[in-house]
């Protein structure tokens, strides 16, 4: 697997941890990947709840919270760190102030288009900024409006396909259409990357559904410079989250897995379980929102309450929350260590190429 860069970052493994909120993707797992040569990246969803006993409001407990993770994986790690900002976050101006303060490597924007996030660097910035698109248009769009408004393209794409887990930027009927495939979408956004390459180098990087060497060897293979991969992390010991959230994971079959529609109003992947066919039954409905943490969500015609159930999710109480997860949660057969994952990951890329 050869390295690459984002700006003047040597990724030494071409593998970008997914930020898996809340609670999952923290210091714990993210310096676990930074130390074998991916970028290990934090989920700042929901830091609040996770930093519950911070001085405060809920807002002010997540800009403290995401500091304290920033530093942790800094101690633990020198390697590269990455934040996971959704766009959808009603703090997200706070969580992208707060990470580039902090001088962090990367921040990665998705769950929305993130028109405004070159704005917010200052002139010492070391942070390195990565939109999360789902078409080419989009990866258009943010080009040329950063490129205009503020004289700034991307540092690198991240392009996640229908296959992903958590929020998907498609709807429910592309799901399963060739058309948006992300064997389809690489190419075409490392064309657009490619239209600006005498001012910027843009590294392409596929997620979605990428679980094996011989996945990461065919998108690299069709243009991307990486990959991103969720679900193949969770069920590590370095993982953040705890055991019972891990074995929903092990225990999952292929049928588990299904698309629901959640509150931030996208649908997303995830493991059916007792949580969902509540909310189903309309038994889940939230009667006080003290987060508003989702700008879009309006707690009285919710039928649940994500951040709470995410949370409640990656503690362990299953009964109160499910697990986001992209579709090869079936793979999923053992704890392991993050070394033994990529180990394991740089095995299959050899083969498959020998094979190829």
């Amino acid at each position: 697997m050869k390295s690459f860069f984002i700006g003047n970052l040597e990724v030494k493994l071409p593998v970008i941890q997914g930020g898996m909120g809340v609670g999952v993707s923290l210091s714990g797992l993210a310096s676990a990947v930074a130390n074998e040569g991916g970028i290990g990246v934090i989920s700042c969803a929901g830091l609040g709840l996770i930093y519950h006993k911070s001085p405060g409001d809920y807002l002010n407990k997540c800009i403290l919270g995401l500091k304290e993770e920033i530093k942790k994986a800094k101690e633990k790690s020198k390697g590269i760190i990455g934040i996971n900002i959704m766009v959808a976050l009603s703090n997200y101006t706070d969580m992208v102030k707060t990470s580039i303060a902090e001088k962090v490597d990367v921040i990665f924007a998705g769950a929305g288009l993130p028109f405004d996030l070159p704005s917010y660097l200052t002139k010492d910035s070391i942070t390195k900024l990565v939109p999360i698109v789902s078409s080419s248009r989009a990866a258009k769009i943010i080009c040329d409006k950063w490129k205009n408004n503020y004289g700034y393209l991307p540092d690198a794409i991240v392009v996640e396909g229908p296959k992903a887990g958590g929020h998907l930027g498609f709807k429910v009927n592309q799901l399963e259409d060739e058309q948006y495939s992300l064997e389809q979408l690489i190419p075409e956004v490392v064309s657009i990357a490619n239209l600006y390459k005498d001012e910027k180098n843009i590294p392409v990087i596929a997620a979605g559904g990428i679980s094996t060497g011989k996945d990461v060897l065919r998108f690299i293979e069709l243009g991307a410079s990486g990959v991103q991969m969720g679900t193949s992390f969770i069920t590590t010991t370095e993982c953040d989250a705890s055991d019972t959230f891990k074995y929903v994971f092990i225990n999952a079959k292929q049928e588990d897995v299904r698309i629901i529609q959640s509150p931030v109003g996208m649908p997303g992947r995830a493991i059916d379980g007792e949580f969902i066919q509540s909310v189903e039954k309309g038994l889940e409905k939230p009667k006080t929102c003290p987060f508003h943490c989702i700008k879009t969500c309006d707690y009285t015609k919710s039928p649940y309450c994500i951040v709470q159930c995410l949370y409640q999710a990656a503690k362990g109480n299953m009964k109160k929350g499910y697990a986001f997860t992209g579709i090869n949660v079936h793979l999923s057969q053992k704890i392991s260590t993050v070394k033994e994952v990529i180990s394991n990951l740089k095995a299959e890329f050899l083969k498959a190429k020998l094979e190829s």
